[in-house]
């Protein structure tokens, strides 16, 4: 019998060959799943390549995998594992119906699917299981992290039922995982990530502390104040903290009003927060509520980075803030610069051109700012005609094109496409304008009311690199039925690795 890893170790023999030669697309590969640094690379280092690119963390790992499940429950079992962690909830649900029994006796997978049976029949067995790591987090991360209630709403209650049995075997309600360097506590997975209400609300009353410094933030981006409700209800402190300025993000009077009663500062400017004020007005903010800062003491006096409110509310176009300041008697001077970008804002090309190398940092990604709210696209293009960078990426490495495809703006995305940007810029999470696209189609808290397909079609149309395991990976059901029909008809466009 032909043993499958003969087929990944030539693979990987193959990739060793070609990086050696210099081949591009083989020191891509390596970009984007770096092997050890130092010593020169051997065998093994490609090895580990092979496995990443098949969602496995290690060669051991896929090897180990493969030899005891078979390679076909192996991969399967793997992205079982991978869409449990990133939500795709339509993933699981297929995997699960097709193979019922796929994560039997991997506890970290039976707390994600709410298997409340096996999971109090492992625990009954073996009450360690309750504060061992399962794969890379513990069960309680497992669990929190679900997004399973939104599609098995029967099941929704079992999830504080296994919280329970976790908790009653020692599992501690603060003890979460790190990603990213960021520490991520339960409550944060099940509030801010996953959108559990009555597992964050469970999850508190045990214990949970509601000043993690992600949750609150977080629960702002929950489309309702119901989660902003419960964390300030024991005892979350928004002083200090990002989550008034998030809050101002999606324009919600209610939720503005919920915090600073709750002891948001709108002056506050400790620690990098932006103040309420500038933040209100580079968001467009409503006057309902860009009224409740002021009448809550925001300063429009008030400088950040040497810029006023004022600078702010007339250069990001938001007339309604400017003139509140106005009638006020608290309008401060504009620069050259900034009456330049005030009249851009209006949607009209100002007389002249603008120096990026001068330009205020303040003002120097306001393409970036701007791109994901209503009604910009004149105004992008009178900032454009006076020189700003509309290619040029922001601290994440994410450029114009490829922000207004995870926003799931097709038109937005259309003009910078016209413009002929770097199709193959890949940003500082990997990401290239095609897998941007689809992680904001899964992520993007705005995701429900924008349109993917939209933009997925223009990049296909524009020519981009379609990976097979773009396909394959993909959580958005209308996004991987796309790619499947494009993959199809236009076979040549299809390219066995890139980012994902």
């Amino acid at each position: 019998m032909t043993d499958p890893l003969d087929t990944f170790r030539r693979a990987a023999k193959v990739l060793k060959s070609s990086y050696e030669a210099g081949d591009l697309t083989a020191r891509e590969r390596l970009r984007a799943y770096p092997p050890r640094a130092g010593d020169a690379l051997k065998h093994a280092d490609f090895l580990h390549v092979i496995a990443r690119e098949n969602s496995f963390a290690t060669w051991p790992a896929m090897k180990g995998a493969i030899e005891t499940l078979g390679l076909e429950r192996a991969a399967k079992l793997q992205r079982l594992k991978i869409a449990l962690h990133q939500g795709q909830t339509g993933v699981v649900r297929r995997l699960i119906d097709d193979t019922p029994d796929l994560a039997a006796d991997h506890f970290g997978l039976l707390c994600g699917l709410y298997d409340v049976k096996s999971v109090w029949a492992m625990l009954t067995k073996d009450p360690g299981l309750a504060i061992a790591p399962a794969g890379p987090s513990l069960p309680l991360v497992h669990l929190a992290k679900s997004r399973m209630f939104t599609v098995w709403p029967d099941k929704a209650a079992y999830a504080v039922a296994i919280a329970d049995m976790l908790v009653a075997n020692g599992a501690d309600v603060n003890a979460g995982s790190v990603e990213h360097g960021d520490p991520l506590s339960p409550l944060y997975w099940a509030l801010g990530h996953a959108g559990n209400i009555a597992l964050a609300q469970w999850l508190l009353e045990a214990g949970a502390n509601p000043n993690d410094d992600e949750s609150l933030y977080h629960a702002t981006e929950l489309g309702h104040v119901q989660g902003v409700k419960l964390l300030l209800s024991h005892g979350a402190d928004p002083k200090g903290t990002n989550a008034l300025p998030r809050a101002l993000d999606f324009d919600n009077a209610d939720m503005v009003a919920l915090l600073l009663d709750g002891g948001a500062k709108p002056n506050d400017a400790a620690n990098g927060v932006i103040p309420s004020l500038h933040q209100a007005a580079r968001r467009m903010n409503s006057g309902t509520v860009c009224d409740l800062l002021l009448e809550n003491g925001a300063d429009p006096a008030a400088l950040w980075n040497g810029h006023s409110a004022y600078a702010f509310a007339t250069v990001f176009g938001n007339a309604g803030l400017a003139r509140r300041i106005e009638e006020r008697g608290q309008a401060i001077p504009l620069s050259a610069t900034e009456d330049m970008l005030a009249v851009a804002a209006t949607g009209q090309v100002p007389d002249g051109y603008i120096d990026t190398a001068k330009l205020p940092d303040a003002y120097r990604n306001i393409l970036r700012e701007i791109l994901h709210l209503p009604d910009k696209i004149s105004h992008l293009k009178a900032l454009v005609a006076i020189g700003l960078e509309w290619d040029r990426p922001d601290d994440a490495g994410v450029t114009p094109v490829q922000a207004a495809g995870w926003n799931g703006l097709p038109d937005v995305m259309a003009y910078f496409l016209s413009l002929a940007p770097d199709l193959g810029h890949t940003n500082s999470y990997g990401g290239t304008l095609l897998s941007t696209i689809i992680h904001g189609s899964e992520n993007n808290p705005l995701r429900a009311s924008a349109d993917y397909v939209g933009c997925l079609q223009l990049a296909l149309e524009h020519g981009v690199a379609l990976p097979k395991r773009a396909i394959e990976m993909a959580g958005n059901d209308d996004l991987r039925a796309l790619m499947q029909q494009w993959a199809r008809d236009r076979p040549g466009q299809v390219v066995a690795h890139g980012p994902v």
